[in-house]
């Protein structure tokens, strides 16, 4: 198939993709711009096409994953990188859930199992429990920062242990 019969037949069928683009996006200029990007990618991507194969379809596949692309980068963007030292990703779209289970655990008991953990495990966990990083809580204690993780993890495991009847 040559180029000129191909730019014919998206020409062709471009008048079918445009309301399929605002079904997409909702909104008269983005679907303009879907319906351009949709475009250049078939031109872009004419060795791709098989001659006598459907058309519409192979553009209609075309549009449908640019739009899903676009609104997967969308979000990606919406998510915030806070760079502080433990570097935690912070999603704004999201809205907090109680969890029944937190709820049925009194923190009377709570702090119970806290102090009973061995003074080996305690000490770190009960620093971490207040707020402090990884890092302070090793200069504090005047310990390496792995022997601080792992005495905090196993802390966690511990207390998980104790707790998990609830």
């Amino acid at each position: 198939m040559s180029h000129q019969e191909f730019d014919q037949m998206l020409i062709a069928n471009a008048d079918f993709l445009k309301p399929f683009a605002i079904t997409l996006t909702k909104d008269q200029e983005v679907a303009k711009d879907l319906l351009q990007e949709t475009m250049f990618r078939a031109l872009a991507n004419q060795e791709k096409y098989n001659s006598g194969t459907n058309i519409k379809a192979w553009l209609y596949t075309i549009m449908r994953n640019i739009f899903i692309n676009n609104y997967r980068r969308r979000m990606k963007q919406q998510t915030i990188f806070d760079s502080t030292p433990n570097d935690f990703l912070l999603n704004h779209g999201q809205a907090t859930t109680s969890n029944s289970a937190e709820m049925n655990l009194t923190l009377k008991e709570i702090y119970a199992a806290m102090h009973g953990l061995p003074a080996i495990f305690k000490n770190p966990f009960l620093l971490y429990f207040e707020g402090y990083k990884y890092h302070e809580i090793a200069d504090m204690l005047s310990e390496p920062l792995g022997t601080i993780k792992s005495r905090i993890h196993f802390a966690r495991r511990l207390l998980k242990s104790q707790i998990s009847r609830y």
